[in-house]
């Protein structure tokens, strides 16, 4: 059985938990306040889920899910992710994480920070631009026409699939926005982020209207459906 290891348990992490329980999948949950901290939200989850610490939990993941504030993304442990997809789900507010200068100026993003700092790991950002009471809202069967469709982006391509799969799963089309440093399209303040049920050409268009720190005008975006 496939477990999902999660790093942070707040309201986007407890909500893919909740989608993972759903679909028979094992979960090992931490926050950064002890495990004894999460025990309502295990009892809520069912015999699938134990809490554990962050080092336990990635050590347990088959597939790790890191939902913390992105200020604290050093903290994720580093050995016990080697060789592992990680799905990155965070954001940058620098109103709460302070300023970084290579995120305020565009030249890289969150995802490729954490990548970065896990350079034997596949991380794939999802899960980072919609709300999280719609994760266990607006999931549908496949083939279901005018399917809510979520972005992911990421460096390898055996990795996405595998998030890919994840996401059909839990009810959602994916939407291939392509590597890491194409994750700025699905950012704040960009026109897919928060914006609300979006089909996969819905979101195709916002990804293409995307503007980046410092441009004019829209940047290129092809279609990766």
């Amino acid at each position: 059985m496939t477990t999902l290891g999660f790093i942070g348990s707040g309201n986007i992490g407890a909500q893919v938990a909740r989608l993972a329980v759903a679909n028979g999948y094992t979960v090992v949950i931490s926050n950064s306040r002890g495990p004894e901290t999460l025990a309502e939200l295990v009892d809520e989850l069912g015999p699938l889920a134990s809490a554990a610490t962050a080092v336990e939990a990635a050590t347990a993941a088959d597939i790790a899910v890191v939902s913390i504030p992105f200020k604290a993304y050093l903290d994720v442990p580093v050995a016990e992710l080697a060789g592992k997809v990680v799905i990155d789900t965070n954001n940058y507010y620098f109103e709460r994480d302070g300023h970084v200068a290579e995120l305020d100026d565009g030249s890289t993003t969150s995802a490729e920070l954490l990548q970065a700092h896990l350079p034997e790991s596949y991380v794939v950002k999802a899960f980072n631009h919609i709300a999280s009471a719609q994760l266990t809202a607006d999931g549908k069967p496949a083939g279901t026409t005018g399917r809510r469709a979520l972005v992911i982006a990421g460096d390898d391509e055996a990795a996405k699939a595998t998030v890919a799969t994840l996401l059909d799963e839990f009810g959602f089309d994916a939407l291939d926005a392509g590597p890491l440093a194409e994750g700025w399209r699905i950012q704040r303040d960009e026109p897919g982020y928060v914006a609300g049920y979006r089909t996969i050409d819905e979101l195709t268009g916002d990804l293409a209207a995307a503007k980046r720190v410092g441009e004019l005008v829209p940047g290129e975006f092809g279609s990766h459906a």
